[in-house]
């Protein structure tokens, strides 16, 4: 997912380049909620981790 923020990311950059900026901040607005759903996740996974869930025993 975080894969997919990058990509959006750099859309944003290059059509702010070229001019495009509604296609700009759209992609801008995408690449934010896609980092904020794959950090949401991360710290999911992490917190899961720590407290010995997944743990085998």
């Amino acid at each position: 997912m975080l894969k997919w923020a990058i990509i959006f990311a750099v859309i944003s950059l290059l059509a702010g380049v070229f001019g495009f900026t509604g296609v700009a901040s759209g992609a801008a607005g995408i690449a934010k909620i896609l980092f904020f759903i794959f950090i949401a996740i991360t710290v999911i996974f992490l917190v899961i981790a720590l407290l010995g869930v997944g743990a085998v025993a």
